[in-house]
């Protein structure tokens, strides 16, 4: 059902769409690259949040000459392999044929109201999208594509209000982020001994770190197959190189402990505080004395595991191996346990923040589909 006063428009209705252009052969040839105009590719459009801020090349004139620039606020929406990922221009930009160029008629159509209509037509142009070497949609999908428009006030009203949240979530993304960065200075920092924390008595500590091999830190236990005990009902959570991929009747381990990959994704850690079972790909790590379990889980989450790894195709780690990396140490356990409980607060810092996050993305997502839809209507009275 369409809303009162407004009305179903091609897009092509909207904004002129014209498909993007480089015509050099090979598409690599440097001959054309190296120049002031940004050339655009999926890949940064893709990356892009609201606005298009970067890319990965320009061209000269003469690359130029083969491709086509579009002006700022145009809407760049990708046609092959990730189709339908959206940005909008804050300059001159050129594109190969994989993009799309949309340009809003400015008496017709807001370009931020537009933008975000086509965020939600994403999964329906993927559907439409056809399957040679890779999947692709092209203008005669684009063009007709329906869409349910309000009258001009109204959409620059809806943009106002879905600006607003992006700010918000713009902002706590960079908060994140900027937590993340402190948390990694900090580990680098705490897990090399360049920064000492404090004693219970406020005394900062001074022992000297000795050198020693992980095998003196803990004890490395081979993963098992759990088909014998893989069940829907079981309460223990199997867990795998890539996290939980089943439950078990009876757990493998009911010690704190930290979890590596034996192959594939051996660079990622995984720190379990309850009872779990393992599987054969992987090796689970125990405590031996005066090896607090949670540091050692932040001091191998540091070292990149990756570098250690003993095939050149897909990585690989043996227990020998693991067991031969020699560490910095710090000989007292309190001083150990104070370096994880100062990076346990910076991981919770970060979960608030990215659950924050989320709860704004889901709220806006909700609030889209409500103003979008016309489902829910804005006063347009002081719309801009």
């Amino acid at each position: 059902m369409v809303p009162k006063g407004w009305d179903v428009k091609k897009l092509e209705e909207l904004a002129l769409v014209e498909r993007g252009k480089f015509s050099a052969r090979p598409r690599n040839d440097p001959r054309f690259f190296g120049g002031k105009v940004p050339f655009v590719q999926t890949g940064d459009v893709s990356s892009s949040g609201t606005y298009l801020k970067a890319y990965s090349q320009t061209l000269n004139e003469d690359g130029v000459g083969v491709s086509r620039v579009f002006p700022s606020e145009t809407i760049l929406i990708t046609i092959a392999a990730n189709i339908g990922d959206t940005a909008i221009t804050c300059f001159d930009v050129a594109c190969p044929d994989s993009i799309v160029a949309i340009q809003p008629n400015p008496t017709i159509a807001n370009v931020y109201w537009l933008k975000k209509l086509l965020e939600t037509k994403k999964e329906d142009l993927d559907s439409k999208s056809t399957q040679n070497a890779q999947k692709n949609i092209n203008l005669q999908v684009l063009k007709p594509l329906s869409l349910l428009t309000p009258p001009l006030p109204e959409q620059k009203k809806i943009a106002q209000i879905l600006s607003t949240w992006d700010k918000a979530i713009d902002t706590s993304e960079k908060l994140l982020a900027n937590s993340r960065q402190q948390k990694k200075a900090l580990m680098q920092q705490l897990l090399t001994g360049k920064k000492r924390l404090r004693d219970k008595n406020g005394v900062r500590f001074s022992g000297e770190w000795k050198k020693a091999p992980i095998k003196n830190l803990v004890e490395i236990v081979y993963g098992k197959s759990p088909k014998e005990v893989l069940s829907q009902n079981g309460k223990n959570p199997i867990y795998g190189t890539g996290g939980i991929s089943g439950h078990a009747i009876e757990p493998l381990c009911t010690k704190t402990s930290v979890l590596i990959g034996r192959k594939g994704t051996i660079d990622k850690p995984i720190y379990i505080d309850r009872p779990f079972w393992a599987i054969d790909t992987t090796f689970y790590c125990l405590p031996k004395q005066n090896t607090h379990i949670k540091w050692f889980y932040y001091l191998v989450s540091m070292l990149g595991l990756k570098k250690y790894s003993e095939a050149s195709g897909v990585p690989s780690l043996s227990r020998e191996t693991l067991y031969s990396i020699k560490v910095f140490t710090p000989t007292s356990l309190e001083e150990q346990q104070k370096i994880a409980a100062t990076l346990s607060s910076a991981d919770r810092e970060i979960e608030t923040l990215q659950q924050k996050l989320d709860c704004l993305k889901q709220e806006k997502k909700a609030l889209m589909q409500q103003l979008l839809t016309g489902k829910r209507r804005v006063q347009v009275e002081n719309a801009q």
